[in-house]
C-alpha cells in the first residue's frame, strides 16, 4: 500500500481547483507561517537545543529571524511578483499585447536537512507558498525534536488541503521520490543530491539542489592575523562547524600559518572560554554516526589546537590541524564539524591552482589587505558565493541569491560576492 497516494491526490486536487492561485490565499499562508514563528519561538528554541545544543542567540540569528525576514520580504513584494511583465514588441505585433505571466509549478516537494532544520525548511517553503504552489514538506528525521514541531504544530497554521508534512528516513524518502512532482527543492549532501536528481529525471521534474563541498579559505601573507583569526573562528565553528558555507580549510604560506595559529587559539579562547566544552555558545554533533566520522578525521595531519572529544556528549573541541596532506580523508570530504585543516602553499598562484583542481565549492573566502589579491582569486576561480575579507554574512542579504555550481549545487546562474 502506498502511504503517500491519498495525500498527494488531495494536494493535486486542491491545486487543480485553483485554490492556491489568488494573492489573498498566498498572503494568508505567509501570514500563518509568520504567526507560527512568533507564537512558537520558545518551542523552536527548545527543539534546536535538544537537536544541536544550539544557543538561543544562535537560533535566533541563524534560524528564526532569517525565516521571518523571508516572510516579510514575500508579503511586501507579492503583488509586484504576481504582476504580468510587459515585454518589447516588434513592428508585426504593435496591435497586440505581449507579456510574461508567472505561474506556479503545481505540487512542490521540499526535502530539508538537519543542520539548520528551521531555516533550511521554512525559507524554501516561503518561496513555494508565495508562488502559489501546493507543498509536501519532508523535514530531516535526524533533527528529531525540530521534525516533531514542524510535523505537529506547523500544519495548524497553514491550509491543510494544500500543504502536508511527511515523515520518515531514507527508505520513506525513496518511496516518496517515486511519485511525480512538479518541482523538487533539495538541500543536503552531493551523494543524496544525485539520488534526488536521478529520481526527478524519470519524470523530467525540474530540481533545485542546494548541496555543499569543501569551501577554501585563502589567507594572504599581507593581512592582520588576529582579524583574520577572529573571522575564521566565528564562521568555522558557528553551529559547531555544521554549516554548508563554512570555511572548510585554510590555504596559506608556512610563515602565515606560524602567525595565524596563536591568533586562532586566542580567538577560540575569547569566543568559547578556556574550556569550550562548558561554553553555552558551542553546540554538539547531531548524531553518533556523525560524531564517529568526525573523530576519525582528528587523526589526519597533526593537532595544533583542540582535538579533545567526548562520545557521551558528542562533543568535539574547536580544532585546528596542520601538516595536512591533500590525500588525507579530511581533505577528501566535506568536514561538517569543528575541525579546520591548514594546507601550506607557496604562492597565490599555487593556491588558485589548488582550488581549481578540485570540484567547484559552494563558497570561497579570501583574506588580504590587497584588493588586487582578493580580486585575482575572485576572477580566476569559480564558486557559488565568494567572501572577500569576510565570512558568510552575505546570507543575511535577501538581495543576493544562494546556491552552488556543479557538485555544490544546481541553482545559481550568477555568482554572489560580498566584500568588506
Amino acid at each position: 500500500m502506498d502511504p503517500f497516494a491519498d495525500t498527494l491526490r488531495r494536494l493535486r486536487e486542491a491545486f487543480s481547483a485553483g485554490r492556491t492561485r489568488p494573492a489573498e490565499f498566498r498572503a494568508a499562508q505567509l501570514r500563518g507561517l509568520g504567526r507560527f514563528l512568533q507564537e512558537h519561538k520558545q518551542l523552536l528554541h527548545e527543539a534546536l537545543a535538544q537537536d544541536l545544543h544550539k544557543a538561543a542567540f544562535e537560533a535566533d540569528i541563524s534560524e528564526l529571524i532569517m525565516c521571518q525576514n523571508e516572510v516579510d520580504l514575500a508579503l511586501k513584494n507579492l503583488p509586484t511578483w504576481m504582476k504580468d511583465e510587459p515585454v518589447a514588441k516588434n513592428l508585426l505585433t504593435q496591435m497586440g499585447s505581449a507579456f510574461i505571466r508567472k505561474e506556479p509549478f503545481g505540487l512542490a516537494l521540499i526535502i530539508s536537512p538537519w543542520n539548520y532544520p528551521v531555516n533550511l525548511t521554512l525559507v524554501p517553503l516561503v518561496g513555494a507558498l508565495a508562488a502559489g504552489n501546493c507543498v509536501v514538506l519532508k523535514p530531516s528525521e535526524i533533527s528529531k525534536s525540530t521534525e516533531k514541531v514542524l510535523a505537529e504544530v506547523l500544519p495548524q497554521y497553514l491550509d491543510q488541503s494544500c500543504f502536508a508534512v511527511v515523515l520518515g528516513g531514507p527508505q520513506e524518502t525513496g518511496r516518496l521520490l517515486e511519485h511525480k512532482f512538479d518541482y523538487i527543492f533539495f538541500t543536503g549532501s552531493p551523494r543524496v543530491g544525485r539520488i534526488v536528481m536521478s529520481a526527478a529525471a524519470k519524470h523530467l521534474t525540474p530540481v533545485t539542489l542546494e548541496l555543499g563541498g569543501k569551501n577554501p579559505c585563502y589567507v594572504d601573507d599581507d593581512c592582520d592575523p588576529q582579524t583574520v583569526a577572529n573571522r575564521v573562528t566565528w564562521f568555522r565553528y558557528f553551529n559547531t562547524g555544521q554549516t554548508c558555507v563554512a570555511p572548510d580549510y585554510v590555504l596559506c604560506s608556512p610563515d602565515t600559518q606560524e602567525r595565524l595559529l596563536p591568533a586562532l587559539q586566542s580567538s577560540i579562547t575569547r569566543f568559547y572560554g578556556e574550556d569550550p566544552r562548558s561554553s553555552p555558545s558551542l553546540g554538539r554533533i547531531v548524531s553518533d554516526k556523525h560524531f564517529q566520522r568526525l573523530r576519525g578525521l582528528l587523526g589526519c595531519g597533526r593537532v595544533a589546537i583542540g582535538g579533545q572529544s567526548d562520545e557521551s556528549e558528542r562533543y568535539i573541541a574547536p580544532t585546528v590541524l596542520v601538516d595536512v596532506e591533500e590525500t588525507e580523508p579530511v581533505m577528501q570530504e566535506e568536514i561538517f564539524g569543528p575541525i579546520l585543516p591548514i594546507v601550506n602553499v607557496r604562492s597565490l598562484d599555487e593556491a588558485i591552482d589548488f582550488i581549481n583542481r578540485r570540484e567547484k565549492p559552494l563558497a570561497l573566502y579570501a583574506f588580504s589587505n590587497s584588493k588586487q589579491v582578493v580580486n585575482q582569486i575572485l576572477d580566476r576561480t569559480s564558486s557559488g558565493s565568494f567572501g572577500g575579507n569576510e565570512g558568510f554574512t552575505y546570507l543575511t542579504l535577501t538581495s543576493l541569491p544562494l546556491g552552488g555550481v556543479g557538485a555544490s549545487g544546481k541553482s545559481l546562474q550568477q555568482r554572489q560576492t560580498f566584500a568588506c
